[in-house]
């Protein structure tokens, strides 16, 4: 597995956790507003950092961290992050995954082998944009659907989240977005903010109104609904 980023803490990655956060290189969708290019298309080998190291620290760190959160790129690209997971697990610490629910098995396997107690899920955008906002043509979002509902189904603790911008989301988007999510317990929208990593470019940051207007539309169809970044 290609880890190359590790943030020893964070009180933001795992809500309610006090906890380690692993970055996880590579990923299959090309978001142009994607934060964290030097992990998706500029990926530098010598930042490559050794999973036997960040193992030996959080050993240590046993009783002082409660979790670790698992994030990329998309981590569930790599087979090995199973065997790492379980690492973990092993260490003692709640796990929490965070994914763009591009592989439906797989996280199935990561809940119902034991292997992550939280997940967080991205949803890019309503269904007829989807493959607009990751950049690929001809994008198939039947495993996203497919992700969303083992989700919703309750089989692990999980949280939806939308990072949004004015140039790719609109209220109908947040309202086909609000009516596909209904049932979830958690849902975040995410202010987009450059951080001097991305993809792409002409993006803009939103500013509250936007957020909050989003924010009424989609609590009429979900329990829970934070904004996050303003």
């Amino acid at each position: 597995m290609e880890i190359h980023g590790f943030q020893k803490l964070t009180l933001l990655d795992y809500p309610g956790k006090c906890a380690a956060t692993v970055f996880t290189a590579g990923c299959n969708f090309r978001c142009p507003f994607c934060h964290n290019a030097s992990l998706v298309t500029r990926i530098n080998l010598a930042d490559r950092l050794e999973k036997s190291d960040i193992i030996d620290y959080l050993k240590k760190r046993r009783g002082m961290l409660d979790g670790v959160c698992v994030t990329g790129g998309e981590p569930l690209m790599n087979e090995s992050v199973f065997d790492f997971m379980k690492q973990l697990k092993d260490l003692g610490y709640l796990v929490k995954l965070d994914t763009n629910g591009s592989f439906p098995e797989k996280l199935r396997r990561a809940v119902f082998g034991g292997l992550c107690d939280s997940v967080a899920m991205d949803i890019k955008n309503s269904k007829p944009k989807y493959a607009e906002t990751v950049g690929l043509k001809d994008f198939d979002i039947s495993p996203i659907e497919e992700s969303v509902e083992f989700l919703k189904s309750g089989a692990v603790d999980a949280e939806f989240r939308t990072t949004v911008m004015p140039e790719l989301h609109t209220p109908e988007d947040m309202e086909q977005i609000g009516e596909w999510l209904s049932g979830a317990k958690r849902y975040y929208i995410q202010r987009f903010k450059d951080s001097g990593d991305l993809i792409g470019g002409g993006f803009t940051e939103p500013d509250g109104a936007f957020m909050e207007n989003l924010q009424k539309i989609a609590m009429k169809y979900i329990e829970k609904v934070e904004l996050r970044g303003i």
